[in-house]
């Protein structure tokens, strides 16, 4: 049987609306009757699955074989030193390493994070930053899942880390140019990155001098450096506001200021380039444009590529001879280069639905760009590009073992159209032959206007070897074709994330390429917000669900500006304390909408230590589940005790993970 969770209904009223929340209690970790839940919902789903442990096995052992487990990847340059990671058989994670003067020189290892990891379950690198004199690593872990770090700096001549242990500190850090401080960043009590701190080396961490404040409760904070490492650059932003502080990498000891204005409403993110800022902005351009502006005359503008409605300007990086721009056009990514002589020309690739962006550029004053790319079919490649002579270089190819051919897939794009009439992309791939109806996994996102690109997976393999179509739907609300498709997907429009996602499923249905008894969804986050909507909305369409540390408890998440993200999370979601906004937001927050229906089968997880979607809120959904409808299949919750919001770490746990998931999956469409 199933565990039953207790009931403490906790009563409010917002709105003129009463709230009864029954498994409010749950938000209490430190309640050994909560702890006492999730095992139990931990030991009902491993009963459930038991009979599925062969192939689960069976899908760990095909994504290992298929893995080169000792690789290298593609050394990238910096100086006279090329910096790479590699792994060994039968260790969990990387390690990270240099050769100077070439790719084959004799090799340093600089971080063995196997050796780090002894000890712990969990383990997440946060900052990796080399010193602009390459004698020194700046480096930080998280081994709870919390995403709070300890950071150390290590010396690379003797290989020991320093005195300087900074702790409680985020994900990004940067030198100054003469190596003798470093620059990272702190949380507040809702767990947003705030403030920089600058820290000498020698010094004890209550030493460290705070260099940047962000007041703003909806702003998050980052610090990084131009990419000709001039100046350090702190970017701060919310969902609908960003800009952008600029100081000198070699006067550490003045303050950050702003390059231009913030403005609510608009983003822009810089570069510099010979003395000016290369500057991408949505300032009277929602899909951005391309500006260069001086550094030392704000009204010295010149605009290098203008606003235009059918391209998606992202961001840019400064070459010494070239401005690198990624892009987006027809829902596909791009890059455009813009030569200092010359006119602006788009990199071409070859398939119909692919992933390509620039890749891991360290130098500035070099003519050769660093791609990466990969599609549904092709493995990520890393390829160098000469822009001076346009040749291409086949850096690396992440290498698929077991003989595996891309031919004999098949990816290609298809388009749903949505109630009003707007059409939907589909990314797809299945291997050749497979007979229709086919059972098919349709995954999307939605959210944040953060896109979800067509990539390659090498799990995704035991899919398509089992006669499985995955597809990706391209829904209103992520970044796919720019800003107005994810405007069309927030607020009061978020419904169309979810209809989108409904129409995609009908379509796939309509065509003949499957049928709701062979049809599964899987999204996780806010995707996993997708899934408890269309579960709730559509549930005759999917045999099987997939939510992943989803965001279901919507209004109660969103009425606690306590929690992590909250208040940024308004300019995303809405504020419900505005009646306007509870309303659309109760028509669709899943843990608000249970009601007394046949549900797919599901398979919900959460991470104890996750501070972006408390594991009470899968845990609360779930439970009142249970209490409130019926499933057609096993209602399943699994609860990471020791991580966060990414789940378990280390590949082989990663691997295990992923095919416990494709094997649930494989169970109710096959």
């Amino acid at each position: 049987m199933p565990p039953v969770a207790k009931k403490l209904p906790v009563q409010s009223s917002l709105h003129g609306t009463t709230r009864i929340d029954p498994y409010a209690w749950l938000r209490d970790r430190d309640d050994p009757d909560t702890i006492a839940y999730l095992e139990a919902e931990n030991a009902y789903t491993e009963q459930e699955t038991r009979h599925l442990e062969p192939l689960r096995e069976e899908i760990f052992g095909e994504i290992k074989a298929r893995t080169q487990e000792t690789d290298l990847s593609a050394p990238a340059r910096r100086g006279d030193w090329w910096y790479a990671g590699r792994t060994e058989e039968g260790k969990q994670y990387p390690i990270m390493v240099r050769r100077k003067g070439n790719p084959e020189g004799p090799e340093q290892v600089l971080l063995d994070l196997n050796e780090i990891a002894e000890g712990h379950e969990y383990l997440q690198l946060g900052v990796f930053s080399v010193s602009p004199d390459h004698n020194r690593l700046a480096w930080s872990i998280d081994t709870n899942g919390s995403e709070l770090f300890e950071l150390r700096i290590r010396d690379l001549e003797t290989g020991l880390d320093l005195d300087d242990v900074l702790v409680e500190t985020y994900y990004s850090a940067a030198w100054s140019s003469d190596s003798t401080r470093l620059f990272y960043t702190t949380v507040d009590d809702a767990h947003r990155p705030d403030r920089v701190w600058r820290h000498s080396l020698g010094s004890a961490q209550s030493e460290d001098v705070q260099a940047f404040h962000e007041a703003d409760e909806r702003m998050f904070v980052g610090i990084g450096t131009t990419q000709d490492d001039r100046y350090l650059i702190v970017s701060t932003g919310s969902q609908v506001t960003a800009g952008a502080y600029a100081l000198a990498a070699d006067h550490t000891d003045d303050s950050f200021e702003p390059v231009l204005p913030i403005t609510h409403g608009i983003q822009y993110s810089v570069d510099h380039k010979g003395g000016r800022w290369i500057v991408v902005t949505e300032d009277q351009a929602p899909n951005g444009r391309l500006l260069s502006i001086a550094v030392d005359d704000p009204a010295d503008v010149e605009e290098l590529l203008p606003p235009d409605p059918a391209r998606k300007v992202a961001g840019a990086m400064a070459l010494a001879g070239h401005i690198v721009v990624a892009g987006r056009t027809d829902a596909l990514t791009s890059i455009t280069v813009l030569p200092d002589s010359g006119d602006p020309y788009v990199l071409p690739f070859d398939e119909e639905v692919y992933s390509v962006g620039p890749g891991r550029n360290l130098e500035y004053d070099t003519s050769v760009l660093r791609v990466a790319y990969q599609s549904l079919t092709t493995p990520p490649q890393v390829i160098d590009i000469d822009l001076a002579s346009g040749e291409r270089t086949l850096v690396k190819e992440t290498p698929v073992l077991g003989g595996y051919d891309p031919g004999e897939y098949e990816a290609w794009r298809d388009w749903a159209v949505a109630a009003d009439g707007t059409r939907i992309p589909i990314s797809l791939v299945r291997k050749q032959g497979t007979a229709t109806p086919s059972p098919t996994l349709l995954y999307a996102y939605g959210s944040y206007e953060i896109p979800t690109d067509p990539w390659f997976s090498v799990a995704r393999l035991s899919l398509l070897d089992r006669g499985v179509v995955f597809a990706g739907a391209h829904i209103r609300g992520g970044g796919e074709l720019g800003k107005p498709w994810y405007h069309a997907g927030k607020l009061e429009h978020k419904q169309n994330t979810f209809s989108d996602f409904i129409a995609a499923a009908d379509h796939l249905i309509s065509s003949g390429l499957t049928t709701p008894d062979r049809l599964a969804a899987r999204g996780g986050s806010a995707g996993g917000l997708l899934m408890g909507a269309v579960a709730t909305q559509a549930p005759d369409r999917f045999a099987a669900v997939v939510a992943e540390v989803p965001f279901v408890d919507v209004i109660n998440t969103m009425l606690d500006a306590s929690l992590p993200l909250t208040v940024i999370e308004w300019e995303e979601w809405g504020d419900p304390r505005r009646p306007e906004d509870f309303v659309w937001m109760s028509a669709y927050s899943p843990y608000d909408n249970v009601i007394d229906q046949e549900y797919p089968a599901m398979l919900v997880t959460a991470g104890l230590n996750d501070p972006r979607v408390a594991y009470w809120e899968p845990a609360k959904w779930v439970a009142k589940l249970r209490a409130g409808a019926r499933a057609r299949g096993p209602l399943l919750l699994k609860t990471e005790l020791g991580a966060g919001h990414a789940g378990p770490t280390g590949r082989y746990r990663v691997w295990r993970d992923e095919a416990f998931v494709l094997s649930f999956v494989l169970d109710q469409i096959t």
